[in-house]
Order: structure tokens, then C-alpha cells, then sequence
């Protein structure tokens, strides 16, 4: 497969003549039996590691209280049933939603897994994540996201995404792009994430240290400085939602040092 790179925004596409296919509604892969039976693995082994890491970030740059919470992309909803264990106390306030997705043996059963697009969910969330998800996406792809992402959200909601970057992609992990077997088409820049999110109103901001993740904000009265300075000023509300009465401050710990390590 041809990839591609733009001069001005470096953003790494697959062959256009793919990524019209891809738009025509003919995917590389198609979300079936087999590649769920492929991806649950691993799904299970982000949801209680690497993901968890990232929604408590996420909630601690987040400068509003975070009453809702969505995992967008979500699969089988792993993520949740992690949220769950680790923070029991506030479960109902983590929401995931997936258009695609696979079977309902192969699915959590947690109340808040929402088989729908984004678009037609219908409440607001002031914070969440979107893990190994903009990557399957071609930019036209991409925008519906960002304007359903706008749709739901208030000023001051914040998204984290998780991706493979360019920079990632080109010093850390080039088998990252990996149409016919991952699916993963395109690498996204922090400037090329900004053409598509700031025309629905969003800030985007590098995350720093890491080469596989940006931050979308809408903003608010408070949304200025870099994202990893506000671990120490985050909202009471949000540090006490990553506390649990049964787990301590675990949650808040994983997001607070997370946030350092890189």
C-alpha cells in the first residue's frame, strides 16, 4: 500500500484512491465475527491498563466537573467494565458508545453501553477519550466525528484521543499503518487534527511527551495553559471522581503520574 504525507500539515494518508473506497462505503476491513474475535484480546488488556491511564488523565485536565463521561469507539465497552471495578461508586456516570459492534456475548453488560453513533445519543458529556479509533478514519470520516463530537458536548468538555502520530508512526512504529489487517489508514498530526476539529470549535492541544495521543477542548472560562500543568489544579469534583470509597485513590494516582511518566 502508498502512503502519503502533506507538506503543510503532515498528515499520513493511505492511496486517495483508497480512502474514496473507504468513503464509498467499501472498508478494507469489515467489523465482522472474525475481527472482533481478533481484537477482544487486546481490547481487554487497553480497557485495564493503558486505557485506564488515559481516561484519568483525561478527567484530570478536564477543567469543568465531569458528571458525564463517554468512551467514543468504545468496541465491546471494556473500558467501562474497568471504570466499574476500579471506581464502583461512579459507574453510572461513564457512558460508552459504539456503531459497530460485535455480538452481544462478546460485549459488556454494563447499562451505559450505548449501541448507536455518536450523533443520535443525545446528552452531553464533559469529558471522555477515543482510543485507537481516528486512525481507521479518512478525513471525511473524521470531520463527521468532530462535528458529532461538538453536538455533544458544553464549553469546556475535553476529549483525549489516542493515536499513532506521525512522529510515532515515523521514529517509533511504521507497521502502525496497517490497512489490511488493523485497518489503520491514516496518521494524524497535531496540525492536521486542528484542520478538521477547529472548524466545529474546538482547541486542540498536544499532550506532552507522548507521540500517540492530542487533546479537543471546547473552550471555557479556564481552558488556557498546557494540558499536563493542570493535573495539580484539576477541578475537587474530578479529584474526587477518580476517588472511590472502596478503592482509594488509586484512579487518581494512575492519572496523576500517568500524566508525568513521559
Amino acid at each position: 500500500m502508498d502512503y502519503f504525507s502533506c507538506s503543510s500539515c503532515d498528515f499520513i494518508f493511505a492511496d486517495p484512491e483508497l480512502l474514496r473506497s473507504v468513503d464509498a462505503g467499501e472498508p478494507l476491513r469489515r467489523y465482522d465475527a472474525e475481527y472482533w474475535q481478533n481484537e477482544l484480546a487486546s481490547a481487554r488488556e487497553r480497557s485495564f491498563g493503558s486505557s485506564l491511564a488515559r481516561a484519568a488523565e483525561a478527567i484530570l485536565y478536564c477543567r469543568i466537573p465531569v458528571n458525564r463521561f463517554i468512551d467514543v469507539g468504545t468496541g465491546p465497552g471494556y473500558l467501562l467494565d474497568a471504570m466499574s471495578t476500579y471506581l464502583p461508586s461512579h459507574r453510572d456516570r461513564f457512558f460508552g458508545v459504539e456503531k459497530f459492534p460485535p455480538a452481544d456475548g462478546y460485549c459488556t453488560s454494563h447499562p451505559n453501553y450505548l449501541r448507536a453513533d455518536l450523533r443520535d445519543v443525545g446528552m452531553p458529556f464533559e469529558c471522555g477519550v477515543c482510543i485507537e479509533v481516528i486512525e481507521h478514519l479518512t478525513p471525511a470520516m473524521a470531520a463527521n466525528l468532530a462535528s458529532a463530537l461538538a453536538a455533544s458536548s458544553v464549553p469546556g468538555s475535553l476529549f483525549l484521543f489516542n493515536t499513532g502520530l506521525t512522529e510515532y508512526v515515523r521514529k517509533e512504529d511504521p507497521g502502525y499503518l496497517d490497512p489490511y489487517g488493523r485497518g489503520h489508514i491514516t496518521s494524524w498530526s497535531v496540525t492536521a487534527a486542528r484542520k478538521v476539529f477547529e472548524k466545529e470549535g474546538f482547541v486542540v492541544h498536544p499532550v506532552p511527551g507522548k507521540t500517540w495521543a492530542f487533546v479537543v477542548e471546547k473552550p471555557g472560562p479556564k481552558t488556557s495553559g498546557t494540558v499536563r500543568d493542570r493535573i495539580w489544579t484539576a477541578p475537587a469534583e474530578n479529584r474526587q471522581l477518580l476517588t472511590d470509597p472502596a478503592m482509594g485513590e488509586v484512579m487518581y494516582i494512575l492519572g496523576r503520574e500517568s500524566a508525568l511518566a513521559y
